[in-house]
């Protein structure tokens, strides 16, 4: 394992040299040095041409539909237009993308941010007020929505002035709209206009649930969201040069399943862009189901996969008794939360022929942070990886901001050319959170003596169900908004298949009376339903709390995981 390692950075040295494929300099940002790619492109749109390298191949399974990647490019040229020409979006505009996964996403995404517009996906389970946040925040003017979406929308269309694009059939709908397929003919075989976009422009506002309660809007530069993208093509290069990680059986075309929604950055950054380099084909499924996964992959020959780990443990569960071929796979990937050790055990028991892989990073880094994969992951399933390469430094630091030694547990923080320019429209959260070029991720974990990174807790109050960031604070602001709650605690509760699940203690006011199907009911119309409350307790006494006068959410936790636990086994 030691020479692998040795093997690896001997690769990475190589790349990032003068004349390699990767070679590093450095550049300034807002008075912090970094490396940065010496050969990478200077925006999105020029990152785009890349797709022409592949003209003819697939780029994009979904349903019925399948484009090259010749017409993809075209159609995101022809969607630049469109928003220039037909909607006077200029350099800065935000335009907001809402909808579930599908190739017109992505052919918005890329002609938004060819005309240096700055894309806004929005979390496509966003109830009518998240969505109200969102456009006030944002100040997007257009959308791109899909029919469900777009009902949503309806409310506050006149409300925000929006301009919407539908994907989709929206015959019905009582709000005004262009279907995109309409846009695209209206701009047939349109040129790109002229657009001045500099590294350091504004590209994406993807939101991120914080410990604050409403969202935040990561807001990346082009060269964050690049630097990303050739710090994986860095890693995966390296990785088969050290022989550490299996290669792809010979004339088996790259294919990836997308199962991750575009609006978190794994799945627009390293399902989407990533593909858009090495020529890879996205399989797109219309939702997630197992059995389904495993027809796709049959017939489309995919070889990638990434999910949460809750996925790969289905897909995994699904493949033991299946029928279907499913060789082409070489690569499961996770990510969104821990994969239990166990696991990875039964995956490569199961996909004889694939390397199970698991990446840490956030939307302030624009996914980018550790990976672990192949024998490395095999040896250290409970590691999220070492850091990525090759312009990204991590380090652990104490309550002082003290980098501590291995071993030694401490918040995470990460360095990188990666890492956004801050958060929209909220400057003293971006200077507590972003300080001297570090990203404090509000992570626990240590460093082991061969760099591999372990993740331990969490000082942020953030609950990761299935992948999905979970505001307890949000989740506490819509309980208090009902007329009945006294008191009201929220916090996660571990779960084997979804990791952690969101539970709520509550004291409601003197003479009220209110249960947990009525509570979950009314919170329908203010969160999205992933972050409702699964079990709810009513308490009569006060909620525990410490010295300081907050509540004693820890004690809250371990009582009713206890409690939860009990109960499960006087089922069984």
């Amino acid at each position: 394992m030691k020479s692998d390692i040795a093997a690896y950075e001997e690769a990475i040295a190589s790349l990032t040299a003068s004349g390699g494929g990767f070679e590093l300099n450095s550049v300034m940002l807002d008075g912090v040095e970094y490396r940065n790619y010496a050969v990478m492109p200077g925006s999105l749109r020029d990152y785009y041409a890349v797709m022409l390298n592949h003209a003819h191949k697939d780029f994009a399974v979904y349903q019925d539909e399948r484009f090259t990647f010749a017409e993809a490019h075209q159609h995101g040229v022809e969607f630049g237009a469109a928003l220039v020409q037909r909607y006077d979006v200029a350099k800065g505009d935000r335009v907001a993308i809402l909808s579930r996964n599908n190739p017109q996403w992505m052919m918005a995404f890329m002609g938004a941010t060819s005309v240096g517009a700055v894309a806004v996906p929005m979390n496509g389970w966003w109830t009518t007020e998240e969505l109200d946040y969102g456009f006030a925040d944002s100040g997007a003017k257009v959308v791109v929505a899909d029919r469900n979406r777009i009902e949503r929308l309806m409310p506050l269309v006149k409300k925000h002035g929006l301009q919407v694009i539908s994907i989709d059939d929206c015959t019905g709908l009582a709000v005004e709209h262009t279907p995109f397929a309409e846009l695209l003919r209206a701009f047939e075989g349109a040129s790109l206009p002229v657009a001045d976009i500099a590294p350091d422009d504004h590209a994406t506002i993807m939101y991120t649930s914080g410990s604050t309660g409403n969202p935040k809007g990561a807001l990346s530069s082009h060269r964050g969201i690049l630097s990303a993208i050739y710090s994986w093509m860095c890693w995966g290069i390296a990785t088969k040069m050290a022989g550490s990680q299996e290669q792809r059986a010979e004339g088996l075309a790259p294919s990836a399943l997308v199962t991750v929604p575009l609006f978190h950055c794994t799945g627009s950054h390293s399902a989407f862009l990533l593909s858009l380099v090495v020529g890879r084909k996205m399989v797109i499924m219309h939702k997630w189901d197992a059995e389904e996964a495993l027809r796709l992959i049959e017939e489309e020959k995919v070889t990638w996969f990434n999910g949460v780990p809750t996925m790969s443990a289905e897909l995994q569960a699904a493949a033991e008794t299946t029928e279907r071929d499913v060789s082409s796979l070489t690569e499961i990937m996770a990510g969104g939360a821990a994969r239990p050790p166990e696991q990875v055990k039964k995956i490569t028991g199961t996909f004889k022929k694939s390397a199970p892989g698991i990446g840490y990073g956030l939307t302030e880094t624009n996914a980018l942070g550790t990976l672990n994969a192949g024998s490395h992951y095999i040896a250290r399933p409970g590691s999220a990886g070492r850091p990525v390469p090759a312009v990204t430094d991590f380090r652990v630091v104490d309550v002082a901001g003290k980098p501590l030694s291995v071993g030694e547990h401490g918040e995470i923080c990460i360095k990188s050319p990666c890492n956004v320019l801050g958060y929209w429209n909220k400057p003293e959260a971006t200077a507590e959170a972003f300080v001297d070029g570090w990203f404090h991720t509000g992570d626990v974990g240590y460093l082991d003596e061969d760099g591999f990174v372990y993740i331990v807790d969490r000082i942020k109050e953030i609950i990761i169900r299935g992948g999905e960031n979970i505001s307890c604070i949000e989740v506490e602001a819509a309980i208090y908004a009902h007329p009945d709650i006294q008191e009201a605690a929220v916090f996660g509760l571990p779960d084997e298949r979804l990791g952690e699940i969101v539970g709520a203690a509550v004291v409601l006011r003197e003479g009220a009376e209110l249960d947990q199907g009525a509570l979950r009911h009314y919170l329908e119309d203010h969160l999205a339903a992933f972050k409702i409350p699964l079990h709810v307790w009513f308490r009569s006494d006060a909620l525990p709390r410490i010295a300081s006068g907050k509540i004693f959410k820890r004690q809250l936790k371990k009582h009713y995981t206890k409690e939860m636990d009990a109960a499960r086994k006087r089922q069984a």
